[in-house]
Formats: structure tokens, C-alpha cells, sequence
């Protein structure tokens, strides 16, 4: 996922998360609004109660090579922002890269 396709400041996860809608899986939780810019754009971010640095960065690179697969940035709508649960350590990539499939499906996100 490149780097202009992503939620990097703190005042914009702040803003989506407290201006959105909400669904919710067993592995994510998502927040999405109207995108702001040209094209949409997904922020990532766990609680450090998931793990220590490494597994926290191993995660979100899972998390970013399944947005890549699953996500049409160009016409897609919406800023996402997901919240990686405690229980996507226990569940396999391909589970997890479903559950999130699962929540992006529907017509007002994607």
C-alpha cells in the first residue's frame, strides 16, 4: 500500500473515528467517513496490548498487504480506519483477510 493512500496524522484518526460510522468482527473494528482528498485512504492502529514492537509491526504489515488486495483506492469513497482486535493473533491470515473482506463488502464503504 503506498504511502499516499494512508492515514498518518493523529488529528485525522481523531477526526474520522469521532465524525463516522462504525462496524465491527471479531478482528477489526472500522471507522469510515467521506474521503477528504482525491483519492480514499486507510489508517492502522492496535493497542500496544496486542504485542511488542515487532509483532505490532508484523501485523500492520499483514494489515496493509490485505488492504492492497481488497481495496480499490481509486473508486473507493470512503477514509477507513482500522482498529486491529486482540483476537487477529489468533486467527490465520486468510481468516483474518476474510473478516476483513467481510466488513469492507458492504456498498457503503467500498
Amino acid at each position: 500500500m503506498k504511502k499516499k493512500y494512508r492515514i498518518r496524522k493523529n488529528l485525522e484518526f481523531q477526526e474520522i473515528i469521532h465524525k463516522s460510522k462504525k462496524k465491527t468482527n471479531p478482528s477489526f473494528v472500522c471507522y469510515y467517513c467521506d474521503k477528504k482528498e482525491e483519492q480514499s485512504r486507510v489508517g492502522i492502529s492496535l493497542s500496544k496490548k496486542i504485542g511488542n514492537a515487532v509483532i505490532r509491526n508484523k501485523i500492520k504489515r499483514q494489515v496493509r498487504m490485505m488492504c492492497h488486495e481488497t481495496i480499490d483506492f481509486s473508486s473507493n469513497q470512503k477514509d477507513i480506519v482500522l482498529i486491529v482486535r486482540h483476537q487477529f493473533l489468533s486467527l490465520s491470515y486468510a481468516q483474518n483477510k476474510n473478516n476483513l473482506e467481510k466488513i469492507l463488502r458492504n456498498d457503503t464503504i467500498k
